[in-house]
């Protein structure tokens, strides 16, 4: 895939289309309140007891072959579908607009026949992609897709406190062009991971889930880059992460790592990409530090370490990401480049072939 150019920029001039946000939450709410419904038609009583952290609870105990084909088969469907149709946005559209385009209805609309044929299989077969794969795969991807965030929003909000750290532009450019494919496979592939169960850490990670999937669907539209709602769908991963840790584990348990731990990022760097005033920015850093001495003061100062240990991987992540990309790209330039002078000179050359002829062929129709 060529990594030279990138899609325009959203003008900022107005025009016509009604602006997707204003329907994006309600029906992400409503499609909650549908996989809600669902779950109540679900009744496992034979899911073997909880192994432990490294376990999901949520699977069968016999799966069958028709139970793993139901999974990974609508989950294959659904990710080629939206991976074709970014490619085709990309190739096609690459124009951004205040309302919608004809493919992001397209993608919407398979996006909602894919939802409707999870909870379908959810009922039908039950089995997830958990069957098959690691918990901290599932996990992993949304982390993923944070971090490429952080990497991708450098230059515009910097990476601690306002400044941009010192990473390679062009693997910045090529996150920025291409980053809609692995935001694709980590929405897609989480929301197939788990049944359609309607507990209350499923409702929360679907309706998040849910959310993702219709941003995927934005692609070149003006609510896509929008800075607020994709702050909003960074910092949601706080509340999802800190609701189901209390869920778990209770009030005494493990919810500050998550709490604190997402929160410190907002602090350190996503806070800091949305117009807001210096005070404002020094009111909320203070807020987070009264709050950290006030829970910490009770919880026991001896824990405090595990509100940094959320913020020291995603920035270390941010880092080898970079580290890892960067030769894969500057190879693929170099032979980009490479392939583009060859090309020049097989096209001089055909120039040079043609002239000649042409000079023959004037030359034999001269008369005596």
């Amino acid at each position: 895939m060529s990594t030279s150019v990138l899609p325009k920029r959203p003008s900022r001039r107005p025009d016509k289309g009604t602006n997707p946000l204003t329907w994006a939450v309600p029906a992400a709410l409503v499609l909650t309140v549908v996989v809600w419904l669902v779950g109540e038609q679900i009744h496992r009583t034979d899911l073997l007891p909880d192994a432990g952290a490294s376990w999901y609870y949520w699977k069968l105990p016999e799966p069958t072959v028709w139970t793993r084909l139901s999974a990974w088969g609508g989950y294959v469907a659904h990710q080629l579908a939206m991976w074709g149709l970014i490619f085709y946005a990309q190739t096609r559209v690459g124009r951004y607009t205040g309302g919608l385009h004809r493919i992001n209805v397209v993608a919407l609309g398979v996006n909602a026949a894919f939802i409707a044929a999870h909870l379908a299989q959810s009922v039908l077969f039950y089995d997830g992609l958990a069957q098959d794969v690691s918990i901290y795969s599932s996990q992993g991807s949304v982390i993923l897709l944070l971090v490429v965030v952080l990497l991708m929003e450098n230059r515009r909000r910097g990476l601690f406190f306002g400044r941009a750290a010192p990473l390679p532009r062009r693997v910045i450019d090529v996150a920025r062009r291409y980053h809609g494919y692995l935001f694709s496979w980590a929405a897609v592939y989480t929301f197939w991971y788990h049944p359609a169960e309607n507990t209350q850490g499923h409702l929360i990670g679907f309706f998040y889930m849910f959310l993702l999937l219709i941003q995927g669907s934005l692609f070149f539209t003006r609510a896509h880059t929008n800075r607020w709602w994709t702050l909003t769908l960074e910092a949601l991963v706080l509340v999802h992460g800190a609701l189901v840790a209390v869920m778990q584990a209770g009030p005494t348990g493990f919810w500050p790592m998550f709490f604190f731990g997402f929160l410190g990022v907002f602090v350190i760097t996503q806070m800091h990409g949305v117009g807001l005033t210096r005070r404002t920015r020094w009111l909320i850093g203070g807020g987070y530090v009264l709050a950290v001495v006030g829970v910490y003061s009770v919880r026991g100062f001896a824990k405090i370490d595990e509100i940094v240990r959320i913020p020291i991987i995603e920035y270390a992540l941010v880092v080898l990401l970079a580290l890892l990309a960067w030769p894969i790209v500057a190879l693929t330039d170099a032979v980009g480049v490479r392939r583009s002078r060859a090309a020049a000179r097989v096209s001089r050359a055909a120039g040079r072939e043609s002239r000649a002829v042409g000079a023959e062929t004037d030359q034999g129709s001269v008369g005596p």
